[in-house]
């Protein structure tokens, strides 16, 4: 018989295939308000990230890239979340996903914000690979600072 967790930990890995296999929202932006790149030098991996703003919220997000399954499922994912936000929204996002991957003990409200996201908390346990699902966090950040600096 199968615990609990060991039920959590294979619906997590199939949340973060799923995104990997199937990535969302990919398709580049016509008129995007933010455009960066981002490169993990240690493995290789690579972000484009686009935003297309709605006045002060983010309308748009494309998210492509190559690399590890971790970094690729992370970009989409974020793009899931992050659509619909503010800058400063996003931000506090990003703070909550950040704290996750340290270890950081989130209540159950904080890790309902991080939605599907919260799959890749295992990846704490591998101190290498947390700069890959950080990457793309690290794009969305510098993206907004283009069209929203931080206060």
């Amino acid at each position: 018989m199968q615990s609990g967790l060991g039920d959590l930990d294979e619906l997590y890995q199939e949340v973060l295939l799923d995104h990997y296999r199937n990535p969302r929202n990919t398709d580049r932006l016509e008129e995007p308000a933010s455009e960066v790149d981002a490169v993990n030098p240690f493995c290789g991996d690579e972000i484009h990230m686009q935003l297309g703003m709605d006045g002060e919220r983010v309308a748009k997000i494309s998210v492509s890239g190559q690399g590890c399954s971790i970094s690729q499922a992370t970009g989409s994912l974020l793009t899931e979340i992050v659509e619909g936000k503010t800058p400063d929204e996003a931000r506090a996002l990003r703070e909550l996903f950040r704290g996750l991957m340290m270890g950081e003990d989130l209540t159950d409200d904080q890790l309902d914000e991080l939605e599907d996201s919260v799959a890749l908390q295992g990846v704490r346990r591998f101190p290498v690979r947390i700069k890959c699902a950080l990457l793309s966090w690290s794009a969305l950040s510098d993206a907004l600072d283009k069209v929203a600096p931080a206060g």
